[in-house]
């Protein structure tokens, strides 16, 4: 018996318990199917959570919901959630009643021989006792689903800034690209008339600088940002709520009320005496109203909390691709900038190629020197009556 090992499903939709005797390395995917034999709920809509609001791990046996040894092994409980679903709002009923303790139930006053009240209290007590457990179990699952939502909020607030980190970097390198392309164009045009000139490069630098633009688009993610404010807000909101505390303090004074009687009936001797259970009765129906009133509260609250999460999880795609969009921006914007510069240093090399051709003409016009200028001046011109033919090559004073 000892090296059975059982998992007991709270399943969170209908408050019920669900246990199965796991067999020997058996796969979580299998206790999955098994699951959803019992409680309808499919195996792709399984949510199965650990206390800790650890989701159960697809990859490692079944046996990962089960604790080690004996001490707690049959309270252990994994909370079982429907994906499908972000409303979780009952009808949850109450514990069944025992025949003997429906009995006195129907009728308060009825008399009964003290070992029989005995007998039919243990049982009441017993019921007001469940009825406080299962309250404190459901709070536990609760539990579960606001530190797995605290998970969720704890990736969704890195993604974020990792999502604002390369926002504010593309914005700066934005910036900077759009000054040096306006530097570059008010230079080039500068130099155009009596430089170096090409259409094609400049209607190119015209696109880019015009790309650039919209990939400004990219780095507006004040929408996303405003989203997940809004949302971390509802969940500090959660935190801080009553209900986000156990609510079971009435269950448990009752519970010590019934227990009180129950030793003070068993204090009175076995004789021929006769008594009612008025008082028992009372404990349990305010027992049975507080229980509804809790989880009323306690779904509530429940049913918050998913949609919380499920918030998160439509988030994180529209994060991922805002983080996409900003890199592929990130890339057009370096690739732009390394083409513009590449294109410079081509114009540098094109100027110092013709700087290079005029040393050369200028080296041999020296060596001419001595030649009298009508040798090499054109027929019929004198020798101040036009231009040098080649001063249309003379480099500009920056050269």
């Amino acid at each position: 018996v000892l090296f059975l090992q059982i998992v007991h499903i709270l399943n969170m939709t209908s408050a019920k318990i669900v246990s199965f005797r796991l067999h020997p390395e058996e796969s979580l995917h299998s206790l999955q199917n098994r699951i959803e034999f019992e409680t309808g709920i499919s195996t792709g809509n399984q949510e199965l959570l650990l206390e800790t609001g650890i989701c159960l791990d697809p990859r490692k046996p079944a046996s990962q919901c089960v604790i080690d040894g004996v001490r707690g092994w049959d309270s252990y409980m994994v909370y079982l959630f429907d994906k499908s679903k972000t409303v979780y709002d009952g009808p949850f009923a109450s514990r069944s009643l025992s025949d003997c303790v429906n009995y006195i139930v129907q009728d308060s006053k009825i008399q009964l021989p003290i070992p029989q009240l005995r007998k039919v209290w243990a049982e009441a007590v017993h019921y007001v006792i469940g009825l406080k457990e299962d309250y404190s179990r459901l709070f536990q699952g609760q539990r579960a689903a606001m530190l797995s939502l605290l998970r969720y909020n704890a990736n969704l607030i890195k993604m974020k800034n990792n999502m604002v980190s390369a926002s504010q970097q593309l914005k700066a390198k934005l910036e900077f690209f759009h000054q040096s392309i306006r530097l570059d164009l008010e230079r080039y045009s500068d130099q155009m008339a009596y430089g170096i000139s090409s259409e094609k490069m400049l209607k190119a630098w015209k696109e880019m600088e015009e790309k650039a633009s919209q990939c400004a688009q990219a780095e507006d993610i004040g929408h996303l940002d405003e989203q997940i404010m809004a949302l971390h807000t509802e969940i500090v909101e959660l935190q801080k709520s009553p209900y986000a505390r156990r609510q079971g303090e009435v269950m448990e004074s009752l519970e010590q009320r019934a227990i009180d009687l129950y030793k003070q009936l068993k204090a009175r001797p076995p004789d021929h005496a006769y008594s009612d259970s008025t008082d028992m009765v009372k404990i349990i129906v305010q027992t049975v109203q507080s229980q509804d009133r809790v989880l009323k509260e306690l779904f509530g609250h429940l049913s918050k909390l998913l949609g919380c999460k499920q918030k998160i999880i439509d988030l994180l795609p529209e994060i991922e691709v805002a983080l996409n969009n900003i890199k592929e921006a990130d890339n057009s914007v370096m690739q732009m900038q390394g083409k513009r510069q590449r294109e410079i240093w081509h114009l540098l090399k094109i100027a110092c190629t013709q700087s290079s051709s005029r040393s050369l003409v200028s080296s041999s016009l020296e060596g001419t020197a001595s030649t009298p200028a009508a040798a090499w001046l054109p027929q019929g011109c004198s020798g101040n009556s036009a231009p040098h033919p080649l001063s249309s090559l003379a480099a500009p004073e920056d050269g």
